[in-house]
């Protein structure tokens, strides 16, 4: 027969997956609107918090070139403890980025593991650590990384509830990455062919005036490029206005 606290427990545990729930469907839902990378990743920053009622502060590290900067967090608190780990060179967020595991420890257990880092962070007002791994794609990886101020610290139900949060944000991320790139490519190729156009219509223009070959009209452009050091796209759309408006 199921005890009271049982039962306690079990409606506990089923607010927390519903938290997580509702905290996905807000990112899911702001990837539908926006297409900035960096403010979906504060949504997903803001969302973790969400997700994870025993945080009180959240951030998200980024690796990039061989160093390490906070793309987002709730503020400035958050900032100072992620710059602490970075001075140091140590710590849960450098730690689950690194080695790419979940990283839930106490603040006894950083003094010990890292002391060079609580030295670094001085007197912030954190008891308890969680820090995920997030990995985008080669150009975006690192850690999310969540802050308890109080409380009995992050339990082993937090630490499941912010990788099963960040495994579905980083598939959720990784569609608007490549939504974002596909775009950039698209419009890449537009510039191309529409630069093509242009320098097609130039060339068949002297080819016309001057009784000269394609490829011949094509080389009269290009001296004209390096002579006045600018791109072949432009001189052929100069000489086109020119010739349209004479």
């Amino acid at each position: 027969m199921n005890r009271p606290q049982d039962h306690l427990a079990e409606q506990d545990n089923v607010r927390r997956v519903d938290d997580v729930t509702s905290a996905l469907e807000g990112l899911v839902t702001v990837l539908g609107q926006e297409e900035d990378l960096s403010v979906v990743l504060r949504r997903a920053c803001l969302q973790a918090v969400q997700a994870v009622p025993d945080a009180d502060l959240a951030s998200i590290t980024l690796v990039r070139d061989g160093g390490h900067y906070t793309a987002t967090s709730t503020g400035d608190a958050a900032n100072r403890i992620d710059q602490a780990q970075y001075d140091a060179g140590q710590g849960p967020c450098l730690e689950a980025a690194r080695t790419g595991t979940v990283q839930r420890v106490e603040v006894s257990e950083v003094a010990r593991r890292w002391p060079e880092f609580t030295a670094a962070a001085g007197a912030a007002a954190v008891v308890s650590y969680l820090s995920a791994p997030l990995f985008i794609d080669t150009e975006y990886q690192g850690s999310l990384n969540l802050y308890g101020a109080g409380g009995d610290g992050f339990g082993a139900l937090d630490a499941a509830l912010l990788e099963l949060y960040t495994t579905a944000a980083e598939a959720a991320l990784r569609g608007a990455r490549r939504y974002v790139s596909a775009r950039e490519t698209v419009g890449r190729l537009r510039t191309a062919l529409t630069s093509r156009a242009v320098i097609d219509q130039a060339k068949g223009m002297l080819m016309a005036m001057h009784r000269v070959s394609a490829d011949q009209a094509f080389d009269l452009l290009v001296k004209r490029s390096q002579e006045q050091n600018v791109k072949l796209r432009e001189v052929a759309e100069w000489f086109v206005a020119d010739v349209l408006n004479a």
